[in-house]
């Protein structure tokens, strides 16, 4: 399964100094003349990796055929230039993203960046592991955002691939099928799973020296972004009773906070928040000594800046 997890049972060190992301990660692309959409994490917030492309029927002419065309940020210029990918009639085109994933949170989630003089339709599909899927929503007549909530979707899970099915409405076309030049993800998250054996021992929440080291790798990806609200959340296996183990992970939690603010010099660009899990959510069940370690763990997500949602609460 594909997804930006680390687990860090071995070390690597990042060498230099830490630096901050420049100011403003987040960035306003343009959607047409006189519109523009606001990502809150900025540049990684688009799909990079191609998964598969199945060209419709009848297919666009060959020039509107490359398939990397759809990955990182939009570059549309007009529509004589081959810089977007025409799914053809029916076409399909599956896409990942692999330095963050995607989530279902306040306002609008996706942006698809449909493109040239016709705006046809597609159905948007999304995946947490690439074979399960769900159903996202559809763009149409001009309408290329996807609210996730429209659809149903749960706001816990982190997705990191989606799927677009151009839904054959004009298929006589030189550029047939719906017309892709970007995807991006507004709610756009980085989500970090550490092994709690690697920075804690059995039992406390004091952190070891190693782990230092490794909180200290791991603030550099966070430093991708340069204003977000970090989560940091603990979790422990069903060893001990469930009180002692609600408070092992709170503890745990806020070590790993009280360790990155230190790294950060108390930065001002981040808001931390701290949630407690204890053994309520295990990843596996709690009846294999490998499976209690891998429920031992901090996941720390970091989410786009708490002003982001209140600018939409105020618009």
């Amino acid at each position: 399964m594909l997804r930006f997890n680390l687990l860090l049972c071995f070390l690597f060190l990042l060498p230099g100094k830490h630096l901050f992301a420049q100011n403003q990660t987040g960035k306003r692309y343009k959607i047409d003349r006189y519109n523009s959409i606001y990502l809150p994490l900025g540049e990684i917030s688009f799909a990079d990796k191609l998964v598969q492309f199945k060209v419709g029927n009848p297919p666009p002419i060959k020039k509107y055929r490359d398939s990397t065309q759809c990955l990182h940020e939009p570059n549309y210029r007009n529509y004589q230039t081959p810089n977007f990918i025409s799914l053809g009639c029916g076409g399909t085109l599956t896409v990942a993203f692999t330095d963050n994933g995607f989530m279902n949170l306040p306002g609008d989630d996706l942006y698809i960046f449909e493109v040239g003089p016709s705006r046809e339709a597609a159905k948007i599909e999304i995946s947490q592991n690439g074979t399960e899927w769900m159903y996202a929503g559809k763009i149409a007549g001009g309408k290329s955002s996807i609210e996730l909530s429209d659809a149903g979707i749960d706001n816990e899970t982190v997705f990191y691939f989606l799927r677009i099915t151009d839904l054959k409405e004009l298929c006589r076309s030189i550029s047939a099928g719906a017309d892709i030049d970007a995807i991006g993800a507004i709610n756009s998250v980085i989500k970090l799973t550490i092994n709690a054996d690697v920075l804690f021992d059995v039992a406390k929440y004091n952190l070891k020296e190693t782990a230092k080291e490794s909180l200290d790798s791991l603030a550099k990806i966070i430093k991708k972004v340069d204003k977000a609200t970090i989560l940091i959340e603990g979790h422990t296996d069903s060893d001990g009773d469930e009180i002692s183990n609600l408070t092992l992970s709170k503890n745990r939690s806020i070590s790993v906070k009280e360790r990155l603010l230190k790294i950060f010099n108390n930065y001002e660009g981040y808001d931390f928040e701290v949630k407690a899990f204890g053994e309520s959510t295990p990843r596996f069940p709690n009846d294999s000594d490998e499976n209690k370690q891998l429920n031992r763990r901090v996941e720390i997500t970091v989410l786009p800046p708490k002003d982001y949602y209140e600018n939409l609460i105020n618009k």
